[in-house]
């Protein structure tokens, strides 16, 4: 059953969003900065780090996923601060692989998330939420951002959702030259253990008992851990020869 995202901020109509949408801009702007990804199944949707303030959330008429009675309305809620919706809000409007955004505010006590970029559960499935690596209680838009957290939506089929993978490795290489990542999983509720047979791009075989792997690159890269049905991971950006991979 898709999960509801709490909210306080009441709903305002469609003249006060024109309005609105270029103060939340400015408060995005000067806001706090903080790293986003988004996976459904295999499939990265968004990892990008962004600075997130208020910001007004759209409500859909096609966001029906709770019953044709609890549809969207089709107008907006201000949700106050820096937030992980709001976070995911602000990085739909560059990124189409995050359109459409699906969100209900059919309930007195909470915001509906249905899918992101068109994407909707199945069954017991929902768009899980995670900072920190930890599985929060509160909902998306009730939660602080502090500079640097680490926000991950995930579609997960159901209850237990995969572990996350998590990549570590270091900003600058050599070309040519090996050097080390490690990976780790975190659970639920942000426990982190080593994992062994990861396959990380540009390692010549995967990961040990303590999850290390040795890479080699020749140019700048991205890289991301995956194994089996683990979460993938973050991409870890690696400067070559003082050159850095774009995007």
């Amino acid at each position: 059953m898709p999960r509801l995202v709490p909210f306080r901020p009441a709903a305002v109509c469609a003249l006060a969003l024109a309005l609105l949408l270029p103060a939340t801009a400015l408060a995005a702007a000067k806001g706090t900065p903080a790293q986003l990804r988004v996976v459904a199944g295999q499939k990265v949707l968004a990892d990008t780090t962004m600075r997130t303030g208020t910001t007004a959330v759209p409500t859909s008429r096609a966001a029906d996923c709770f019953g044709n009675k609890d549809r969207g309305s089709g107008k907006a809620v201000r949700v106050a601060g820096a937030t992980p919706l709001g976070l995911l809000v602000q990085a739909a409007r560059s990124n189409k692989a995050l359109r459409p955004l699906l969100i209900t505010d059919a309930f007195s006590f909470g915001l509906g998330l249905c899918a992101i970029g068109g994407l909707e559960p199945k069954g017991e499935g929902f768009w899980q939420l995670r900072v920190d690596h930890e599985a929060p209680e509160l909902g998306g838009d009730a939660i602080e951002l502090k500079r640097g957290d680490q926000v991950l939506w995930y579609l997960t089929a159901g209850f237990p959702a995969p572990e996350e993978l998590w990549l570590k490795a270091p900003k600058q290489a050599k070309a040519g030259t090996p050097f080390r990542v490690r990976v780790f999983a975190y659970d639920e509720e942000g426990k982190r253990k080593p994992v062994a047979g990861v396959k990380v791009s540009g390692a010549k075989g995967p990961t040990s008992a303590k999850g290390l792997a040795a890479v080699t690159l020749g140019r700048p890269a991205r890289l991301i851990a995956r194994h089996g049905k683990y979460i993938p991971s973050n991409r870890a950006a690696v400067c070559v020869g003082g050159k850095c991979p774009k995007g």
